[in-house]
């Protein structure tokens, strides 16, 4: 039988838990054992006793690991996790080895097998699998609840005794999972929004959702569905135009992100001095350097009346339901390293292959592995 441990996360303000109880009861059923440490789901709301119900055992982190196969996380697994591991199983959480690289020096010298959940293949057949995505459409909605919360203006029109409200003008930079949430959510707060992205299909998906796009002479569709990086002439083209399009917004949201490198530089610093007082600039990017030059990490920072915030892990502020998602992500996933209840990794599976960042410590991914080379 099959082991399945899930560890209470302790990074700075996690809240999220990789299992809940209803996709524990799910595993369970299927002839998987699933052993959840104390306290693992308070985080987002769960607590021991709703795991037990589902069939889960419930131990101290001491004996979370002993005889497990299979150890799903959140956050990168901390150094008592790694050193626990027992030989020949499995991680499976987000690594983000690109800024974590003594942790994968640490899991690679453990010879232990890595699944990153960041790196699932944008497929067709992976959807129900891409954690990327499902973190990202919370992130996109609170985005805009934060772009509203932060603003010193009403997002929908309204018509008052004292006149009439007219709507905010809300601009989403950056049209992939997250800003597409984030366009979605405004429109329902009652904005008028405007989107801009340099991949066409981004663009009409952005229309589909009531958004005004904003259309530059630039087309960069990259692979797995992200966009290339620019020339210099078109990044000249696109801060010409660009800053004459921001200047009129009350809200701007940038998600622009680039898989494994530092976000794309989109709102420069003669940029954000063209924007009024008021206006209200949320950057999703923040934690890979950031899509506006001036903001700080985890910061709300305000120059010249600009507010400008940059959070940090929004996903964990919605606990609940971003668990849920990361848990069925998880779950789809194990129906590729489960079979009948017993561990039964399909290596050749090209989701598998695409998203093993190593195998019994030998890295195969080749961008960590240059990284760790280079290092």
């Amino acid at each position: 039988m099959v082991t399945i441990a899930v560890p209470k996360e302790r990074a700075p303000g996690e809240r999220r838990v990789a299992l809940v109880p209803e996709v524990v009861a799910r595993l369970v059923k299927g002839g998987a054992r699933v052993r959840v440490e104390k306290g693992a789901g308070e985080g987002a709301y769960h607590l021991d006793a709703a795991y037990q119900e589902a069939g889960a055992e419930v131990v101290e982190r001491g004996e979370l690991l002993k005889g497990a196969n299979l150890l799903f996380t959140v956050q990168p697994p901390p150094e008592d996790l790694i050193g626990a591991l027992e030989p020949g199983a499995i991680v499976v959480g987000f690594v983000q080895a690109h800024k974590n690289l003594d942790l994968v020096k640490a899991l690679s010298a453990k010879k232990a097998t890595v699944i990153a959940m960041e790196l699932i293949p944008r497929i067709t057949r992976a959807q129900s699998m891409d954690a990327l995505s499902s973190q990202a459409t919370v992130a996109g909605y609170l985005a805009a609840i934060h772009a509203a919360r932060l603003s010193p203006r009403f997002f929908p029109m309204l018509t008052t005794a004292a006149g009439t409200i007219r709507p905010a003008k809300v601009m989403v930079m950056g049209v992939g999972v997250a800003g597409l949430m984030a366009i979605a959510t405004a429109k329902r707060l009652g904005a008028q929004v405007f989107a801009y992205d340099v991949r066409k299909a981004a663009v009409e998906q952005a229309l589909s959702l009531g958004a005004k796009p904003i259309e530059l002479p630039i087309s960069a569709e990259g692979e797995g569905g992200y966009a290339r990086e620019l020339t210099e002439e078109e990044k000249r083209i696109q801060h010409e135009a660009l800053r004459e399009h921001v200047a009129g917004m009350d809200a701007i949201i940038t998600t622009a992100q680039v898989p494994g490198r530092r976000a794309p530089i989109l709102l420069t610093e003669d940029m954000v001095e063209r924007l009024k007082p008021g206006t209200v600039v949320v950057d999703l990017a923040a934690e890979s350097g950031g899509n506006c030059v001036l903001t700080k990490p985890g910061e709300v920072v305000e120059v010249r009346g600009v507010r400008i915030y940059g959070p940090l892990n929004l996903p964990s502020e919605l606990s609940v339901h971003a668990s849920e998602m990361y848990a069925k992500n998880l779950l789809n996933l194990s129906g590729l390293l489960i079979e009948k209840g017993e561990f039964a990794p399909k290596w050749e599976d090209e989701i598998v292959q695409g998203a093993l960042l190593m195998r019994e410590g030998e890295i195969l991914h080749g961008p960590t592995k240059a990284l760790v080379g280079g290092a």
